[in-house]
């Protein structure tokens, strides 16, 4: 080199080192080096993104599909600030990400100075790394601190700062990119196996209940093996969706709704839980062992977190497949085959797709919506589902025959990240078709991003459950105050507000042309589409009612 390469490029070829191909985020003032040296490179593409919030949120749907940490860059203060909901939710979902923000240079940290802040102390708590550089020397092993961390059993949120003094100096020669770590797989004790073996085969009622853990560790195939082996039922979590088709017949749905949903009948009469993946954040345990009776055989590579109603029997902590390969072995040495009547519980939800499906109302209603969704689409199309009403009738009906294609945020569940993150993910899955889910309170949080899509010319379709309200907070009030207030707004036209960043708007006024809209922006294979749909969310009220006098024999 002719000059001294700085810190900003050393950085960037750590990123390259750790096979970094994107990086989402926004320039500033002290990290125009940093953003520089990232559109030099032939290896990472730099994805500006309209807010700093829909940069993390594109991050970490990255990461939680290519299982490597996603990249997410911000100036100091405002700017890293703002990046702080996306590292928040990736911490709490369990997601690989890396932060990178601008700090004020080291000179004036130490005093009052324009947006500074002290950013390492706000990002610690949401993360399981934070630090700032203080010398070029120290930025190889930071970044493949940071990204081992984030990469780690159990994956989560790394975070670094770089002042803008440090950003600019030359490094001394000899300092490169650290080699990456291999990985190992740990293995289950012959006496934790063991255990687990007695526990099964005292069993009369035992259920598997499969976590995200099983998609992390790619699981999926042993968990079928086991559910087959001994023939019992399989509950997801709304953030496992697909670990186990919903065409199988020992496929119950998901729990995590309200105690008297369908799968809970199954899991009432359950005396011992077989947990893969499982961690108590992504649902209450309550709504699966609210009498604190069912035995529980928790396999994962982590130990849960202390609850109540989570009373662990046998802890199997190693590598999920690895554990769940020794336990199918062992087994199948045994003779245990049990019996289970769960054909009720899947014609329910039969039923309530059908009854959407029979319908032609307008507005639609939440049934309607989710079986023409699933019609529309492929097998394989990857469904980014919201918060709100809409990720309850998603994540109940929304049927999913494939690991990672129905992605749900059940951690932080946080509102707006889907349409970012479908950004993140139409770059993980650039072959699939992906579907962003919201309803219009989401959408309007982070709609910017439609610009950001139509600039990098990705083929991605949004739809908007319509109801003119925040509908999960009037479906709450409604239960537990039997009125509502201070949840409804307007919209704008939403034709118009697409075509204004250059995608391709549509409105449902008729029925039928949900699923022609739908249907017409699948086959386009280009392009961004928004399609608006009104929902009748009178259906929540009726379901409550329905699940309240349902009783299901198993």
């Amino acid at each position: 080199m002719t000059e001294k390469e700085t810190t900003a490029r050393l950085l960037v070829e750590c990123l390259e080192n750790e096979n970094v191909k994107y990086v989402f985020g926004i320039p500033g003032e002290e990290n125009i080096n940093l953003v520089n040296e990232l559109n030099k490179s032939e290896k990472i593409h730099f994805v500006l993104t309209r807010h700093e919030q829909g940069a993390s949120f594109m991050a970490s749907t990255y990461g939680r599909l290519m299982g490597m940490p996603g990249v997410c860059i911000a100036t100091l203060g405002p700017g890293a600030i703002n990046l702080m909901l996306g590292v928040a939710d990736a911490e709490s979902n369990s997601t690989p990400l890396v932060a990178i923000s601008a700090q004020g240079g080291l000179t004036r940290l130490h005093k009052e100075s324009h947006q500074v802040i002290d950013l390492v102390s706000m990002f610690k708590p949401i993360t399981q790394y934070a630090d700032m550089v203080l010398t070029p020397r120290a930025v190889p092993e930071m970044v493949r601190k940071a990204f081992s961390t984030a990469k780690r059993d159990r994956p989560g949120a790394s975070y670094l700062a770089l002042p803008q003094d440090i950003e600019t100096q030359s490094v001394a020669e000899g300092i490169h990119p650290l080699a990456i770590d291999p990985l190992s797989i740990t293995q289950p004790t012959i006496s934790d196996i063991e255990k687990a073996v007695e526990l099964v085969a005292a069993a009369k009622h035992p259920i598997i209940l499969a976590g995200d853990g099983v998609l992390w560790k790619h699981a999926e195939q042993e968990v079928r093996e086991l559910s087959e082996l001994l023939n019992i039922p399989v509950v997801t979590t709304f953030m496992s969706k697909g670990v186990i088709s919903d065409r199988h017949k020992n496929a119950l749905g998901v729990v995590g709704f309200m105690r008297k949903d369908y799968e809970n009948f199954a899991i009432d009469q359950a005396d011992l839980i077989l947990s893969i993946g499982f961690s108590i954040q992504q649902f209450d345990p309550q709504k699966i062992n609210p009498k604190r009776n069912k035995k529980i055989i928790h396999i994962n590579m982590f130990r849960q977190d202390v609850d109540s109603h989570y009373p662990v029997t046998v802890n199997i902590i190693a590598n999920i497949r690895a554990s769940l390969q020794a336990l199918i072995q062992a087994l199948r040495l045994q003779d245990i085959h049990f019996s289970h009547q769960i054909s009720g519980i899947r014609q329910l939800i039969h039923d309530e797709l059908v009854n959407g499906a029979n319908s032609h109302q307008v507005p639609l209603k939440p049934q309607t919506v989710v079986y023409q969704t699933r019609k529309q689409l492929p097998d394989d199309a990857v469904v980014l589902v919201d918060t709100g009403a809409v990720k309850m009738w998603m994540a109940r009906l929304y049927q999913t025959y494939l690991s990672n294609t129905c992605l749900i945020d059940n951690g932080l569940s946080t509102m707006a990240w889907t349409l970012p993150g479908a950004i993140g993910a139409k770059l993980a899955r650039p072959d699939k078709v992906v579907v962003a889910v919201m309803g219009d309170g989401s959408f309007l949080m982070n709609s910017q991003e439609i610009e950001t899509a139509v600039r990098e010319k990705l083929h991605l379709i949004i739809v908007i459950w319509e109801d003119h309200s925040y509908g999960l907070i009037k479906w709450k009030m409604d239960m537990e105050i039997q009125h509502h207030n201070g949840v409804d707004f307007d919209n704008p036209d939403f034709v118009k507000y697409a075509e204004s960043f250059g995608a391709h708007g549509y409105q449902v006024t008729q029925p039928g042309e949900y699923a022609k809209f739908l249907q017409e922006a699948v086959a386009a294979k280009t392009g961004v589409h928004v399609i608006a749909v009104p929902v009748d969310y009178r259906e929540n009220m009726k379901l409550i009612a329905k699940l309240g006098n349902t009783t299901v024999r198993i």
